[in-house]
């Protein structure tokens, strides 16, 4: 069994309007470095991290001077035409009310859709967990909900909802994620 830690990346300006944030590449809000601020993680063996800015960013606050993997796959999922837009400025398009009624099955235009965003990240979190050692990934709430939906018993996916800068604790048996609790 392997202890494997999932961080969502800290607050972006984006994340603070409540703006779909995707593939666009945003540092940290001065509000989110201060929530980060001297935060003590739990030591680990390795940290793979998203290629995004958000994501160094937090990674570095977290864990300052250790060295990042950056995964490409463990980025968060393109939202295409949505991206940059709230629920509000969206709630009235046809495409964006399918994509809300599909669950994200439906890709937003220019975007990717759940099946494709779900074998990207699984692919890769796959190619990382026969390392040796303990592991923190510092990645994006999608990316997380989508990993924990595929490989925690549970099945679900918006159980897995974390706020900007939180995290799971999780053990590795080599099929499967199971669930300690929050980091």
């Amino acid at each position: 069994m392997k202890t494997v830690l999932l961080f969502r990346h800290g607050q972006t300006p984006w994340n603070a309007q409540r703006r779909y944030i995707g593939s666009t590449d945003q540092s940290l809000s001065p509000e989110g470095r201060a929530a980060l601020a001297g935060r003590a993680a739990p030591p680990v063996d390795r940290l793979y991290v998203s290629p995004l800015r958000r994501c160094r960013e937090t990674a570095e606050l977290l864990y300052p001077g250790m060295v990042q993997q950056v995964v490409e796959d463990l980025r968060e999922c393109g939202f295409g035409s949505f991206e940059g837009h709230t629920y509000k400025e969206l709630k009235d398009d046809p495409a964006y009310r399918q994509w809300l009624d599909s669950a994200g099955e439906i890709p937003p235009p220019g975007g990717e859709g759940k099946a494709e965003s779900r074998e990207r990240s699984l692919r890769a979190f796959l190619s990382l967990v026969d390392d040796p050692g303990s592991a923190a990934l510092v990645i994006h709430g999608g990316t997380i909900m989508t990993l924990m939906e595929a490989l925690e018993d549970s099945r679900e996916f918006y159980r897995w909802q974390v706020g900007n800068g939180e995290g799971l604790r999780c053990q590795w048996d080599g099929t499967r994620l199971i669930y300690l609790g929050r980091v």
